[in-house]
Protein backbone atom coordinates (compact mmCIF):
# COMPACT_ATOMS: atom_id res chain seq x y z
CA UNK A 1 0.00 0.00 0.00
CA UNK A 2 1.18 3.53 -0.75
CA UNK A 3 -0.10 7.06 -0.98
CA UNK A 4 -0.34 8.56 -4.43
CA UNK A 5 1.19 11.93 -5.15
CA UNK A 6 -1.94 13.31 -6.75
CA UNK A 7 -5.58 13.39 -5.80
CA UNK A 8 -8.09 11.43 -7.87
CA UNK A 9 -11.86 11.51 -7.84
CA UNK A 10 -12.52 8.20 -9.60
CA UNK A 11 -11.18 4.70 -9.25
CA UNK A 12 -8.29 3.95 -11.57
CA UNK A 13 -7.23 0.43 -12.43
CA UNK A 14 -3.90 -0.29 -14.07
CA UNK A 15 -4.33 -3.59 -15.88
CA UNK A 16 -2.59 -5.78 -18.41
CA UNK A 17 -4.51 -6.57 -21.59
CA UNK A 18 -4.55 -10.32 -20.93
CA UNK A 19 -3.93 -11.25 -17.31
CA UNK A 20 -5.89 -13.68 -15.17
CA UNK A 21 -5.24 -11.58 -12.05
CA UNK A 22 -6.24 -8.28 -13.63
CA UNK A 23 -9.31 -9.92 -15.13
CA UNK A 24 -10.31 -11.00 -11.63
CA UNK A 25 -10.42 -7.40 -10.43
CA UNK A 26 -12.23 -6.18 -13.55
CA UNK A 27 -14.85 -8.88 -13.01
CA UNK A 28 -15.42 -7.73 -9.42
CA UNK A 29 -15.85 -4.14 -10.57
CA UNK A 30 -18.26 -5.22 -13.30
CA UNK A 31 -20.27 -7.40 -10.91
CA UNK A 32 -20.72 -4.42 -8.62
CA UNK A 33 -21.45 -1.96 -11.41
CA UNK A 34 -18.64 0.36 -10.33
CA UNK A 35 -17.45 3.05 -12.73
CA UNK A 36 -13.69 3.31 -13.03
CA UNK A 37 -10.91 4.48 -15.28
CA UNK A 38 -9.20 1.51 -16.95
CA UNK A 39 -5.60 1.99 -18.04
CA UNK A 40 -4.28 -0.90 -20.11
CA UNK A 41 -0.51 -1.07 -19.88
CA UNK A 42 2.34 -3.22 -21.12
CA UNK A 43 3.91 -4.91 -18.07
CA UNK A 44 7.28 -4.83 -19.82
CA UNK A 45 7.03 -1.05 -20.29
CA UNK A 46 5.14 0.38 -17.30
CA UNK A 47 4.18 4.05 -17.55
CA UNK A 48 5.88 6.60 -15.35
CA UNK A 49 2.81 7.23 -13.21
CA UNK A 50 2.53 3.51 -12.37
CA UNK A 51 6.20 3.42 -11.44
CA UNK A 52 5.66 6.40 -9.15
CA UNK A 53 2.58 4.88 -7.54
CA UNK A 54 3.69 1.28 -7.17
CA UNK A 55 7.35 0.47 -6.48
CA UNK A 56 6.77 -3.17 -7.48
CA UNK A 57 5.14 -2.12 -10.80
CA UNK A 58 2.88 -5.16 -10.41
CA UNK A 59 -0.51 -5.51 -12.03
CA UNK A 60 -3.29 -5.06 -11.20
CA UNK A 61 -2.80 -1.79 -9.35
CA UNK A 62 -5.84 0.04 -8.01
CA UNK A 63 -5.91 3.74 -7.16
CA UNK A 64 -8.80 5.06 -5.07
CA UNK A 65 -8.21 8.76 -4.46
CA UNK A 66 -5.02 8.78 -2.35
CA UNK A 67 -4.96 5.04 -1.71
CA UNK A 68 -2.89 2.70 -3.87
CA UNK A 69 -3.30 -1.08 -3.62
CA UNK A 70 -1.39 -3.67 -5.60
CA UNK A 71 -1.95 -7.12 -4.13
CA UNK A 72 -4.72 -8.91 -6.01
CA UNK A 73 -6.32 -10.48 -2.95
CA UNK A 74 -6.12 -7.24 -0.99
CA UNK A 75 -7.65 -5.32 -3.89
CA UNK A 76 -10.45 -7.88 -4.25
CA UNK A 77 -11.42 -7.78 -0.58
CA UNK A 78 -11.11 -4.00 -0.46
CA UNK A 79 -13.53 -3.59 -3.35
CA UNK A 80 -16.04 -5.98 -1.79
CA UNK A 81 -15.99 -3.94 1.42
CA UNK A 82 -15.79 -0.54 -0.26
CA UNK A 83 -18.78 -1.34 -2.49
CA UNK A 84 -20.89 -3.74 -0.41
CA UNK A 85 -23.74 -4.24 -2.90
CA UNK A 86 -24.08 -6.80 -4.21
CA UNK A 87 -21.96 -8.63 -1.62
CA UNK A 88 -19.46 -11.10 -3.04
CA UNK A 89 -18.90 -12.99 0.19
CA UNK A 90 -21.47 -14.81 2.33
CA UNK A 91 -22.53 -13.45 5.70
CA UNK A 92 -21.79 -16.42 7.93
CA UNK A 93 -18.17 -16.95 9.09
CA UNK A 94 -18.07 -20.65 8.16
CA UNK A 95 -18.99 -20.06 4.52
CA UNK A 96 -16.62 -17.10 4.31
CA UNK A 97 -13.77 -19.22 5.67
CA UNK A 98 -14.48 -21.99 3.16
CA UNK A 99 -14.42 -19.57 0.26
CA UNK A 100 -11.22 -17.94 1.50
CA UNK A 101 -9.56 -21.35 1.66
CA UNK A 102 -10.79 -22.10 -1.85
CA UNK A 103 -9.39 -18.80 -3.14
CA UNK A 104 -6.07 -19.47 -1.41
CA UNK A 105 -5.89 -22.85 -3.12
CA UNK A 106 -6.57 -21.27 -6.51
CA UNK A 107 -3.87 -18.67 -5.94
CA UNK A 108 -1.33 -21.21 -4.79
CA UNK A 109 -2.02 -24.21 -7.02
CA UNK A 110 -4.12 -23.24 -10.05
CA UNK A 111 -3.51 -19.66 -11.17
CA UNK A 112 0.30 -20.00 -11.40
CA UNK A 113 -0.24 -22.74 -13.98
CA UNK A 114 -1.90 -20.30 -16.40
CA UNK A 115 1.38 -18.63 -17.38
CA UNK A 116 3.14 -21.99 -17.52
CA UNK A 117 0.49 -23.39 -19.86
CA UNK A 118 0.83 -20.44 -22.21
CA UNK A 119 4.28 -21.47 -23.39
CA UNK A 120 5.45 -24.42 -25.44
CA UNK A 121 7.52 -27.50 -24.76
CA UNK A 122 7.51 -30.19 -22.10
CA UNK A 123 7.07 -27.80 -19.17
CA UNK A 124 3.97 -26.25 -20.70
CA UNK A 125 2.49 -29.63 -21.52
CA UNK A 126 3.12 -30.76 -17.95
CA UNK A 127 1.41 -27.62 -16.66
CA UNK A 128 -1.62 -28.29 -18.86
CA UNK A 129 -1.85 -31.80 -17.50
CA UNK A 130 -1.57 -30.58 -13.91
CA UNK A 131 -4.25 -27.93 -14.41
CA UNK A 132 -6.57 -30.38 -16.11
CA UNK A 133 -6.13 -32.92 -13.31
CA UNK A 134 -6.57 -30.26 -10.63
CA UNK A 135 -9.87 -29.12 -12.09
CA UNK A 136 -11.14 -32.67 -12.52
CA UNK A 137 -10.12 -33.40 -8.93
CA UNK A 138 -12.19 -30.43 -7.79
CA UNK A 139 -15.28 -31.59 -9.69
CA UNK A 140 -17.29 -32.22 -6.47
CA UNK A 141 -16.79 -28.56 -5.54
CA UNK A 142 -18.29 -27.44 -8.85
CA UNK A 143 -21.29 -29.70 -8.21
CA UNK A 144 -21.85 -28.50 -4.63
CA UNK A 145 -23.78 -25.33 -5.53
CA UNK A 146 -24.88 -23.15 -8.43
CA UNK A 147 -21.65 -21.19 -8.11
CA UNK A 148 -18.34 -22.27 -6.59
CA UNK A 149 -19.24 -23.55 -3.09
CA UNK A 150 -21.92 -20.89 -2.84
CA UNK A 151 -25.47 -20.31 -4.11
CA UNK A 152 -24.54 -16.78 -5.19
CA UNK A 153 -21.61 -15.42 -7.15
CA UNK A 154 -18.64 -14.68 -4.88
CA UNK A 155 -15.02 -13.55 -4.90
CA UNK A 156 -14.11 -17.20 -5.51
CA UNK A 157 -15.96 -17.13 -8.83
CA UNK A 158 -14.24 -13.87 -9.76
CA UNK A 159 -10.89 -15.62 -9.26
CA UNK A 160 -11.92 -18.82 -11.02
CA UNK A 161 -13.97 -17.64 -14.01
CA UNK A 162 -11.02 -15.88 -15.74
CA UNK A 163 -9.11 -19.16 -15.57
CA UNK A 164 -12.00 -21.19 -17.01
CA UNK A 165 -12.40 -18.61 -19.79
CA UNK A 166 -8.78 -19.18 -20.83
CA UNK A 167 -8.83 -22.99 -20.94
CA UNK A 168 -9.38 -23.33 -24.72
CA UNK A 169 -6.64 -20.81 -25.54
CA UNK A 170 -4.28 -22.62 -23.14
CA UNK A 171 -4.91 -25.94 -24.85
CA UNK A 172 -6.58 -27.44 -21.78
CA UNK A 173 -9.54 -29.63 -22.69
CA UNK A 174 -11.80 -31.28 -20.15
CA UNK A 175 -13.28 -34.77 -20.52
CA UNK A 176 -16.99 -35.40 -20.92
CA UNK A 177 -17.34 -36.35 -17.25
CA UNK A 178 -16.18 -32.84 -16.33
CA UNK A 179 -18.97 -31.16 -18.30
CA UNK A 180 -20.17 -29.63 -15.02
CA UNK A 181 -17.14 -27.33 -15.10
CA UNK A 182 -17.98 -26.09 -18.59
CA UNK A 183 -21.59 -25.55 -17.55
CA UNK A 184 -20.40 -23.59 -14.52
CA UNK A 185 -18.31 -21.38 -16.77
CA UNK A 186 -21.15 -20.77 -19.20
CA UNK A 187 -23.42 -19.60 -16.37
CA UNK A 188 -20.93 -16.89 -15.53
CA UNK A 189 -19.97 -16.06 -19.12
CA UNK A 190 -23.62 -15.33 -19.96
CA UNK A 191 -23.70 -12.62 -17.30
CA UNK A 192 -23.45 -9.15 -18.91
CA UNK A 193 -20.98 -8.20 -16.19
CA UNK A 194 -18.56 -10.84 -17.40
CA UNK A 195 -18.68 -9.47 -20.93
CA UNK A 196 -17.96 -5.99 -19.59
CA UNK A 197 -14.95 -7.31 -17.70
CA UNK A 198 -13.20 -8.51 -20.86
CA UNK A 199 -10.54 -6.51 -22.67
CA UNK A 200 -10.49 -6.69 -26.49
CA UNK A 201 -7.58 -9.13 -26.26
CA UNK A 202 -9.43 -11.38 -23.85
CA UNK A 203 -12.54 -11.46 -26.01
CA UNK A 204 -10.43 -13.04 -28.75
CA UNK A 205 -9.46 -15.94 -26.49
CA UNK A 206 -12.79 -17.62 -27.26
CA UNK A 207 -13.50 -16.30 -30.76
Amino acid sequence: MALSTRSRTILTLYSARDCVHCHRIRLILAAKGVSYDLLLVDPARPPEDLIDLNPTQSLPTLVDRDLVLYNTTVVAEYLDERYPHPPLMPIDPLSRARLRLAIARMEQDWLPLVEQCAGSGKNSEAARKRLREALIGALPLFKAAKFFLNPEMSLADCALAPLIWRLPSLGVSLPREAQTINEYGERIFRNPGFTRSLTPDEKLLRD
